[in-house]
């Protein structure tokens, strides 16, 4: 599944929100709203929301033997 069915309401990627900074979002509905909160108008933008980071693998416990065949 590409989108997860359960994402957390947030005005930061709504579609009825346009980012002012990179703390408050301006609702067609609520008006200047912080980034984090919701109201029951929300509309999921999935080009809005930016998904974490990767964790990065941790290569310091290999050792040499476990590259050769």
């Amino acid at each position: 599944m590409l989108f997860s069915k359960n994402i957390e309401p947030m005005c930061s990627y709504c579609q009825r929100g346009k980012a002012l900074e990179a703390d408050t979002v301006l609702c067609i509905k609520k008006g200047i709203m912080a980034a984090g909160s919701s109201c029951p108008s929300f509309r999921y933008d999935p080009l809005k929301r930016v998904p974490p980071r990767p964790i990065a693998p941790d290569f310091s416990r290999l050792k040499d033997e476990d590259f050769q065949l």
